[in-house]
């Protein structure tokens, strides 16, 4: 299905790295991935950002957002209760301290963005008020649906927004010139279409959030002695 220019722009505008959400300061890991010698340059990080599409977020996050979207559309009342549930679901499986902090704080920044801008209608705006903690991707579903966007375009801008913020963190981290963050950058565009088409078949009860590997980096970023980002 192609892209309305309303939905277009909604989704570049939430996919933006300018979008005042706070993501230019998380690493989600890959600092911590620098400091052990995992990530070292353009190729490496590139595998990196590209397993964590294919083997975390298309397991996890990017199902549980496209479930989150399924309800903030239908909205009837099993809806608004199963959103609940699975927001703080999600919440707990977060695998370590810091990133439940991030999802936590990022979602509340964009949570008020959508009140301020009117995002949404008001029922599904004051559900959404009193969701205190509440994730990312279920504000990000919200928003999305807010600008007319369907859910494999809503996934797909998802995981680039991440793939992006994944480049800006290894620019500063590794560090990277521009064009081996390009390089790497444009080696995303395969992982995500097979992360987010794998997402739209994983069903409500099969997410899953096993990655030992990012829990254990990311528990010891919590006490890495030089640090520029805050997971």
């Amino acid at each position: 299905m192609s892209l309305g220019t309303h939905e277009l722009v909604g989704l570049l505008h939430l996919a933006s790295p300018a979008l005042p959400i706070g993501a230019f300061s998380y690493s989600q890991g890959l600092e911590a991935a620098v400091e052990t010698g995992i990530v070292h340059d353009g190729p490496s990080a590139a595998e990196w950002i590209a397993s964590g599409l294919e083997h975390v977020l298309a397991y996890g996050e990017l199902p549980f957002l496209a479930h989150q979207f399924t309800r903030w559309q239908s909205f009837g009342e099993a809806d608004v209760e199963a959103l609940r549930v699975a927001d703080t679901q999600f919440l707990a499986s977060r695998e370590s301290a810091e990133l439940r902090q991030e999802t936590e704080q990022m979602g509340w920044s964009l949570a008020q963005l959508c009140t301020s801008l009117e995002w949404g209608d008001a029922a599904r705006r004051a559900l959404l008020a009193t969701m205190r903690p509440v994730a990312q991707p279920t504000v990000f579903a919200l928003a999305a649906l807010a600008h007319q966007a369907t859910l494999d375009h809503t996934l797909t801008a998802y995981a680039f927004a991440w793939a992006e913020n994944q480049i800006a963190a290894a620019l500063k981290a590794v560090p990277l010139g521009q064009l081996a963050g390009q390089r790497a950058l444009v080696a995303q565009r395969e992982p995500i279409a097979r992360a987010v088409a794998h997402a739209l078949r994983v069903p409500d009860d099969g997410l899953v959030t096993f990655a030992p590997m990012l829990g254990i980096l990311s528990a010891r970023h919590e006490s890495q002695y030089s640090r520029l980002f805050r997971s």
